[in-house]
């Protein structure tokens, strides 16, 4: 059985690996510095933890089956899209431009993670081929 989030939503080892990550970074780092840092710390936490992972990854977005443009993402882990942010608050903005690289890209499951905050903020976002849905974070 997959972990559980503390909302009881489902996750898999690998999501939950990323999670563990994140976590760590976090406590080390607290909040505070710009993405780019937390982006550096949190590539050798998954680097230790052994996740095969890209960073700042390229991938396409297409329209009906044709490449239409392209758009880094800060991680792709396994099946994963990991977006991370460090601000005093993730706005509504953040959402949708993460739920529309999801849709974009074909990618089933990401990751919005802010480190802006006194605790490390994930929410999952889900693009399940004809609507976005949301855990609403932990």
């Amino acid at each position: 059985m997959p972990p559980r989030s503390r909302k009881g939503y489902d996750f898999s080892d690998a999501a939950h690996e990323i999670i563990g990550a994140c976590v760590r970074v976090h406590r080390a780092l607290g909040p505070g510095f710009r993405e780019v840092i937390y982006q550096r710390a949190l590539a050798l936490e998954l680097q230790a933890s052994g996740l095969e992972f890209a960073r700042e990854e390229w991938i396409s977005l297409t329209y009906q089956g044709k490449t239409i443009g392209r758009h880094r993402v800060d991680f792709i882990i396994q099946d994963i899209m990991v977006e991370v942010k460090a601000t005093s608050e993730l706005k509504p903005e953040n959402f949708v431009q993460t739920t529309s690289y999801l849709k974009a890209s074909g990618y089933r499951l990401g990751l919005l993670v802010n480190f802006g905050r006194e605790k490390v903020e994930v929410h999952r976002l889900l693009w399940d081929g004809h609507r976005p849905a949301h855990d609403g974070g932990s």
